[in-house]
């Protein structure tokens, strides 16, 4: 129990480190339509303000209200994941864990102001589309649903596995017994039946 909130603890609290880190870097370095890039231009950086959901999905003016209260419930349900996931699940505490980190990263921005979340990474060429500008947390975010996701289908498979085997076992077992009355074979048309030595006294 103890180790593993000391794992979720420790990932959440680097995610959010990293990411006000960085968000604080852009806003001082970013500002006045200044911007940078990565890897030699491959990966721009711009700064935006995104009131929307992540990724730049806007779902009209000043929806923190609806974003903060949502944050809040999601962020019970991944610490109740994390209470609950088995001995030895490392993947659903590291995949909660991650995406509550970048859920309070972004909650913080949400609360503290309403230019909305600050993002910096991005627009990215794709070839084919424009990846929206993003940020530390939805990295982490969009990285933990993923992992959270086969973690839950994982468990899944697991239990359709073991609910097979316990039927495979059942239908093997059932009608095994021998029977202790028989049909006369003589074709005598008695109708008695042949009763199995030993029976009788049961």
């Amino acid at each position: 129990m103890k180790a593993r909130w000391t794992t979720a603890g420790i990932l959440v609290a680097t995610i959010l480190v990293l990411d006000l880190w960085t968000k604080s870097w852009a806003l001082a370095t970013l500002g006045d339509g200044r911007s940078d890039s990565l890897l030699g231009g491959l990966i721009p950086l711009n700064l935006a303000f995104n009131t929307g959901a992540a990724f730049g999905i806007g779902i009209g003016d000043d929806s923190r209200w609806l974003f903060v209260p949502l944050t809040i419930v999601a962020v019970g349900f991944l610490g109740w994941l994390i209470q609950k996931a088995e001995r030895g699940d490392h993947l659903r505490v590291v995949s909660a864990a991650l995406v509550l980190g970048g859920a309070l990263g972004n909650l913080w921005d949400r609360v503290r102001w309403d230019q909305g979340v600050v993002d910096f990474i991005g627009p990215v060429d794709l070839g084919f589309m424009l990846w929206p500008i993003f940020n530390v947390a939805d990295m982490a975010i969009t990285t933990g649903a993923i992992l959270l996701a086969i973690s839950l289908w994982r468990e899944d498979a697991g239990q359709d596995a073991e609910e097979g085997g316990g039927k495979a076992r059942d239908g093997g077992t059932r009608g095994s017994g021998t029977p202790e009355n028989r049909r006369s074979p003589s074709g005598d048309g008695s109708g008695e039946d042949e009763v199995a030595p030993g029976s009788a006294a049961r």
